[in-house]
């Protein structure tokens, strides 16, 4: 199946070299910084009794938590097999199998495969794609009701670490490319797509933000 994304396939055997360590990490640390605010948005914006759709879901610890906590069901996709790997393995040790679903491949081309969600999740994936302007689009679509997302803030030094990390992996070999896109470009495209920003906080590096459908 040929990709949208030009190096989805690249970035699928780049990210299942870490699938391991990530859900290591988590099962040692938990959550990060950025992903304790999204959780806090969340809960803001409620998610219990809801689906959830999280693109870009790596091992899947952020739905299966939410899962854990009372949400109903979610759906997970990466680019990753082995991701998904340590993700369905995961759901299976915590008795989350069968409200768990997950599909590998690049989003934009499953989008017909793809239920709607009550909930659509984005932690630190609007960096991993080339084309915000079908990403941001595509997955809100797919949202019924809440849309939280983390991704870089544009800051001068953020931008420097994102173009070293691209030239790193140029000379590896890699077309996979991390990207700062413009978060008045990412905002403008939720807005007019009917949601309200209601919780906004960051870090030093990521921005995180909820946005609920408007009534």
């Amino acid at each position: 199946m040929s990709c949208c994304c030009p190096h989805a396939k690249s970035g699928g055997k780049l990210f299942s070299l870490f699938a391991r360590s990530y859900r290591r990490r988590f099962d040692n640390k938990g959550f990060e910084p950025s992903q304790m605010q999204l959780v806090n948005g969340l809960k803001q914006a409620g998610y219990k009794n809801k689906t959830i759709l999280e693109v870009g879901s790596g091992v899947g610890y952020l739905h299966q938590t939410l899962l854990l906590q009372g949400a109903e069901q979610a759906t997970g996709i990466d680019f990753s097999d082995e991701m998904l790997k340590q993700a369905t393995d995961a759901a299976k040790e915590k008795g989350l199998t069968d409200r768990t679903r997950y599909i590998q491949g690049d989003f934009i081309e499953l989008l017909d495969k793809v239920d709607e969600a009550d909930i659509t999740i984005l932690d630190k994936v609007v960096c991993c794609y080339p084309y915000p302007e079908k990403l941001v689009p595509g997955s809100l679509a797919k949202t019924k009701k809440v849309y939280a997302l983390t991704y870089p803030r544009n800051r001068w030094f953020i931008r420097w670490a994102v173009e070293s990390m691209a030239l790193g992996l140029k000379l590896l070999g890699s077309s996979f490319r991390p990207f700062v896109h413009d978060p008045d470009m990412i905002e403008k495209m939720i807005r007019d797509a009917g949601f309200k920003k209601t919780f906004q906080q960051h870090t030093p590096i990521w921005l995180t933000q909820v946005y609920e459908k408007a009534e």
